[in-house]
């Protein structure tokens, strides 16, 4: 496959399913009637937030996947991205806050293990994520507050 079509095949993977869970997995009433950290950010934040970060997730994915698909790198962003499209049917669709926190414990520990892999092979994914561990970060002590105080 050209590395043309392995970076669109990346791109319409990571943007389309995270497109698809925000769709069906939508916040509702539930989620607007939890209280919430004063941190806690505006709705319309979550959204373009998230569209960076899979940008910079896909752009991650076909790299590691062009420089080897079977490494040690690969799985763990394959078992980022799964625990990523976990997470939201976890937290509003389930209804788990405690739960959705494991999940995304379980992420950053990922996105950890990932970034140690690759950060002398691969600065440019590994500053990447560097970004979405940060955001995850933020989002986990969300998760927990949420879980906290309701």
């Amino acid at each position: 496959m050209s590395n043309w079509m392995v970076r669109i095949a990346f791109l319409a993977l990571v943007m389309g399913g995270g497109i698809l869970i925000g769709i069906l997995t939508a916040p509702g009433d539930w989620y607007g009637q939890l209280s919430k950290p004063a941190f806690n950010p505006p709705n319309w934040v979550f959204g373009p937030v998230w569209t960076v970060l899979y940008v910079l997730i896909a752009v991650t994915g076909w790299r590691q996947f062009e420089t080897d698909r079977s490494s040690t790198a690969m799985k763990l962003w394959w078992a980022q991205m799964g625990l990523n499209f976990l997470w939201s049917p976890t937290f509003f669709v389930l209804q788990q806050p405690w739960f959705a926190l494991v999940v995304i414990v379980a992420l950053l520990v990922v996105i950890v293990m990932f970034i140690a892999r690759v950060r002398n092979s691969d600065r440019v994914s590994a500053l990447a994520f560097l970004l979405y561990l940060a955001w995850v970060a933020f989002a986990t002590a969300l998760n927990l507050s949420i879980a906290i105080l309701n």
